[in-house]
């Protein structure tokens, strides 16, 4: 997400989830159950039909480069209703989600409109039946005009909308073009992950490069290719973190690292300095990984492409997602139609979604919008190739996956699991065994056959 100095700030979001998921996930986990179990009392609703004017305050929670783009669209707005007053506070990420859920548990203190994660609602509204606003009347007859995956994430068990969504990440594979020709090795030839280790290999012996780099405390890869083939840690309920899926997705890993086809960094800034002195031929990532490119490494202009991910069968799924926010209103807001005409215009407007898309960097997950010239026109940096029509293509064939308050427990087991299975080679399908038993024991719940 975004471009400009602040892009690294974002994409550091997928490791500051870590650290801030415990607090919060206790605090939810204590507040009630997550979305789709049990049963939960209605909270406040907005009606369709009424036409009441706009006008007055509304106060907006977001952060970085988000929070930019909100106060740069708020004056338009303003504008278009008189009387209006459009408030965005950057409150910071690293605090975000402890703010929003001292709110809601005290039920004062929050804004008319709030921005959550879409990987973060649905534990929001399993927890708190009065946090947000279902916004089904209003937002419902919008569902085909955004990403299928993005929508799953702001609607419930029962097709109940409290959100829409804002910006998607779509992965695909990032490679180096001269790496690529030094070794002989045509991107579009990779279809499967078994091409993408065979081509590691071939590039390895003709390069002395590695072909991507790994977390091996943090790792995003996993969730990526679970997501790929359709789940995520949880599946119906049920923890799918040893599955046949799964087993699959730790068997690559494992062979990517068996190979010594893997540099492990820490964190971040291992991933951004191992990119920028070319230690690997690729990266597995979201669209916002191009904006850190641009910002940080305007000096391999021209040494980057973008083709879709591999499958793991021929002609199987060649995308994931990682990252994208939503925008909600606040089941205490005093203004809460304003706040709802205030997120429709922001994120249901083409030609809005684009400018956020050209200012900020936040790929849209409003479908209308990735029909843009923008979107389809040759990028300089990519050598005039169209890397975002790329990512546009891939944007609405992410699969669905199951969100759930338990998954920050279940992370913290996977992440030392995987860690185990790249690092001390331990069996992929006895160790996510073990994975999923443990998870169990913490959450309760039932193992996924």
């Amino acid at each position: 997400m975004a471009t400009n100095p602040e892009r690294a700030a974002i994409g550091r979001r997928t490791v500051l989830t870590a650290g801030v998921a415990g607090a919060v996930s206790a605090l939810l986990g204590a507040s009630g159950c997550a979305a789709g179990g049990g049963a939960r009392k209605a909270g406040p609703a907005l009606s369709a039909g009424t036409q009441a004017k706009i006008e007055g305050r509304i106060g907006v929670w977001s952060w970085d480069v988000a929070a930019k783009a909100l106060k740069r669209l708020a004056p338009a707005f303003e504008q278009r209703h008189p009387g209006t007053s459009v408030d965005v506070v950057d409150i910071g990420y690293d605090n975000a989600y402890d703010k929003i859920t001292v709110g809601m548990k005290a039920g004062k203190g929050l804004p008319d409109v709030l921005t959550i994660e879409g990987s973060r609602l649905p534990g929001y509204v399993g927890a708190f039946p009065g946090g947000l606003y279902d916004l089904t009347p209003l937002a419902g007859a919008r569902q085909a005009e955004f990403a299928r995956a993005a929508w799953k994430d702001v609607t419930d068990e029962h097709g109940k909308v409290f959100a829409l969504p804002w910006d998607g990440g779509p992965c695909a594979l990032y490679y180096r073009t001269d790496l690529f020709e030094k070794a002989g090795v045509d991107p579009a030839g990779i279809a499967t992950w078994d091409d993408y280790v065979r081509a590691g290999e071939r590039i390895k012996a003709e390069t002395g490069r590695k072909l991507l780099v790994m977390d091996p405390q943090e790792d995003s890869m996993f969730p990526m290719l679970l997501q790929q083939q359709g789940q995520g840690y949880i599946r119906g309920g049920r923890i799918a973190v040893s599955d046949r899926q799964a087993v699959r997705a730790a068997t690559l890993l494992k062979t990517l690292a068996d190979k010594d086809l893997v540099a492990f960094e820490k964190g971040w800034d291992g991933l951004v300095s191992a990119t920028k002195a070319g230690k690997v031929a690729t990266t597995p990532y979201a669209v916002w990984w191009s904006g850190t490119l641009t910002d940080e490494m305007p000096e391999l202009k021209d040494r980057f492409g973008v083709v879709p991910l591999p499958a793991f069968d021929q002609g199987g799924v060649r995308t994931a997602n990682d990252g994208g926010s939503t925008l909600a209103v606040s089941g205490h807001s005093a203004n809460a139609r304003a706040a709802w005409a205030f997120v429709e215009f922001a994120l249901a407007n083409t030609a809005n979604q684009v400018s956020m898309l050209k200012n900020e960097g936040l790929f849209p997950a409003y479908l209308p919008a990735l029909k843009d010239p923008f979107v389809t026109a040759p990028q300089p940096y990519y050598g005039g190739r169209p890397v975002f029509a790329t990512f546009a293509d891939l944007a609405n064939k992410v699969p669905p996956i199951e969100i759930s308050k338990d998954g920050p427990k279940a992370r913290d087991v996977v992440n030392r699991t995987v860690s185990g299975i790249v690092l001390h080679g331990d069996d992929p399908a006895k160790a996510l065994t073990s994975a999923a038993k443990q998870i169990a024991a913490a959450t309760g719940r039932s193992i996924a056959e």
